[in-house]
C-alpha cells in the first residue's frame, strides 16, 4: 500500500493527527523553539498564541513540514513529514504564510488555480474548475473573478492566497487534510478577518484539522477549540480555550495586566486591566 492510502487503512483508534514531537529549532546559536510536543486534531481548530518571538510561525512551519527541526520530529497519521513524497503531503496539508510573494499580473482565478497544481493527472480540468469557483467563493474573492491580482488591495490578495490553499486541499476532507494559517487576520478588515476564521471554524466541521498563528487573543477566543501559548519557543501551555486563556498567566507571559470577562455566549474576552 502506498503511503499516500495509509490513512485509508487507519482505524477510529489509530493516529489521524499533525504531532510535534519534541522539537527543538536552533538558527546558529539561538533556539527558536525547545522541547515542544505538540498535538493538533482533525476536526478542530487550534490556535497558537503567544508574544512576538515566542517561535509561532517557526512551530507553524515545522508542522508544515517547511522548517527541519534541529532535534524530534513532525508527523502526520504518525508518519514524519520528511518521508512523505512532497506531492502527496502538498495534497494533504497547505500554508498560508503571512506574506506571498507574487510578481505575474495573473487573475484572481488562476491564482487559486495554483493550489491545484499538486494534484496533476488525478484531477480533471472540469473538476479543478468547479474547485477553485468554491474555493474562491468560500474565502470570500468570488467578486475578484478576472481581477488582475497584482491590481488588488492587500487585503484582496490575501483572500485570493486563501483560495489558493483551500483549492489545494479541497477534495481531502476524509483523509483529513490540513489547513495551516500563519496570522491570516494580517491585512484584512475586520469583516474579513471574522469571516476568514468563520470560514476556519466550517471546514473544522467538515473535518479539517485547522491550525492558526494568531495575535489577537479575542479572535483565538471566539473561533479556537484548543489553545497553545508559546513564550521564549516553549510551550507553556495547551488545551481548550477556557483554560489557556487564563487572565493571570497571560499577564505574566505578555508582560501586561490583563482581565478576562465571558460574553453572552461563555466565551472568555480580554482586555487590558
Amino acid at each position: 500500500m502506498s503511503l499516500a492510502m495509509d490513512w485509508r487503512a487507519l482505524s477510529d483508534g489509530e493516529e489521524r493527527w499533525l504531532e510535534a514531537r519534541d522539537v527543538h529549532l536552533h538558527y546558529g546559536e539561538r533556539r527558536v523553539l525547545q522541547a515542544v510536543n505538540l498535538r493538533a486534531q482533525p476536526g478542530r481548530v487550534l490556535a497558537l498564541i503567544g508574544p512576538n518571538g515566542a517561535g509561532k510561525s517557526s512551530l507553524l512551519g515545522v508542522l508544515a513540514g517547511a522548517l527541519q527541526p534541529s532535534v524530534g520530529t513532525a508527523t502526520l497519521d504518525g508518519v514524519a513529514l520528511e518521508r512523505w513524497p512532497a506531492t502527496e503531503l502538498a495534497r494533504r496539508r497547505a500554508m498560508l504564510s503571512q506574506r506571498v510573494q507574487l510578481g505575474f499580473g495573473f487573475r484572481a482565478e488562476e491564482v487559486a488555480m495554483l493550489g491545484r497544481s499538486p494534484h496533476g493527472a488525478t484531477s480533471s480540468r472540469s473538476a479543478d474548475g468547479r474547485i477553485v469557483e468554491e474555493a474562491l467563493k468560500a474565502a470570500g474573492a468570488w467578486s475578484l473573478f478576472g481581477r488582475n491580482y497584482l491590481e488588488l488591495s492587500g487585503g484582496e490578495q490575501q483572500r485570493v492566497q486563501l483560495a489558493r490553499v483551500l483549492a489545494q486541499i479541497w477534495d481531502c476532507r476524509d483523509a483529513p487534510g490540513w489547513l495551516l494559517l500563519d496570522e491570516p487576520e494580517a491585512g484584512l478588515d475586520i469583516a474579513h478577518q471574522h469571516e476568514l476564521l468563520a470560514q476556519a471554524r466550517q471546514l473544522a466541521g467538515q473535518g479539517f484539522g485547522v491550525i492558526a498563528v494568531l495575535h489577537d487573543l479575542n479572535l483565538a477566543a471566539r473561533y479556537a477549540d484548543d489553545v497553545a501559548l508559546l513564550a521564549q519557543g516553549r510551550l507553556v501551555r495547551h488545551g481548550g480555550r477556557e483554560q489557556v486563556l487564563d487572565a493571570p498567566m497571560l499577564s505574566k507571559i505578555y508582560g501586561l495586566p490583563l482581565a478576562c470577562v465571558r460574553d453572552g455566549d461563555g466565551r472568555p474576552l480580554i482586555h487590558a486591566a
